[in-house]
């Protein structure tokens, strides 16, 4: 295991808020204070709905905008992007972390298997070697979810494609609220309703109707760029706001997720994105 670089940014108060710089008139949500770890879950059926991205880029905002740590974990079972998308400080992955549990207590123990990003965003990978024959299950996440919390304010989870069915319960049971992504034409908007009617089958309908959906752009076989208006409307009936997020170059290419270096109508989208989770975290 890589030993973790020290952190690029001076210690901050656990639930402390505070403004990092970003586009102007930064929505006064992103500020609100917590008073509890908040846990947010990213979900979706399909492959390319850009849970992965959807993640770094609202972690990345909230972690930006705020003074609060910010972790984002992958929750595939077998092995997620999200650790293939930061430049890694350490080698560890969300296995390595569940074998060390009883020995963590401080956040820099944590911080030993984590990898910062340029915005303050800190990650926990599961890209595991592939002769690594440990599991990572519903009980190992819970463990880990319960780590976090008491030292992070707001977690992140990426939930991974193809999740067992006892998986998601739990990943659904321990978040405080969802981002469900999706992408326009037909094969998204059914990929994104499958998610939404799982939620009601699985008990959790005010969780789906509190949820924000993110519907991330694409380029047609024309290359052109896809329209969106009826994915909006769709996912408008079945969740509190929709939020539609402009085809980039670079993100497609698989590109770090930085604010910073994203167009400005995407960077937007995204700041949106944050201001609408924010905006629901409990009030006193």
């Amino acid at each position: 295991m890589a030993e973790a670089r020290p952190a690029r940014r001076a210690p901050r108060p656990l639930f402390g808020i505070g403004r990092r710089g970003g586009p102007g008139g930064v929505p006064d949500a992103l500020r609100i204070p917590l008073l509890r770890s908040h846990r947010i879950a990213v979900i979706g059926l399909s492959g390319g709905a850009g849970k992965t991205t959807t993640t770094l880029a609202l972690g990345a905002v909230l972690a930006r905008e705020r003074a609060d740590r910010v972790v984002a974990v992958d929750a595939s079972p077998d092995s997620g992007a999200l650790g293939r998308r930061v430049r890694r400080q350490s080698d560890a992955t969300v296995r390595d972390l569940v074998a060390a549990l009883p020995r963590l207590r401080t956040y820099m123990d944590i911080r030993a298997f984590t990898s910062q990003t340029p915005s303050g965003l800190e990650v926990v990978a599961h890209d595991p070697d592939p002769a690594d024959l440990r599991t990572f299950d519903e009980r190992d996440y819970r463990q880990v979810v319960d780590l976090l919390s008491g030292q992070y304010p707001i977690v992140v989870t990426d939930s991974g494609t193809g999740m067992p069915p006892a998986f998601l319960r739990t990943v659904l049971e321990l978040s405080d609220q969802l981002v469900v992504a999706a992408t326009p034409g037909a094969d998204g908007m059914s990929g994104a309703g499958l998610v939404f009617d799982r939620l009601t089958a699985l008990g959790h309908e005010e969780k789906a109707r509190q949820a924000v959906t993110v519907v991330s752009a694409g380029r047609s076989p024309s290359g052109r760029p896809v329209r969106m208006d009826e994915a909006v409307a769709h996912f408008q009936q079945r969740c509190r706001a929709v939020v539609t997020v402009p085809y980039d170059p670079r993100l497609a290419r698989g590109d770090e997720v930085d604010p910073a270096s994203m167009r400005g109508r995407t960077r937007a989208a995204y700041y949106e994105l944050a201001a609408l989770v924010a905006g629901n975290f409990p009030r006193g």
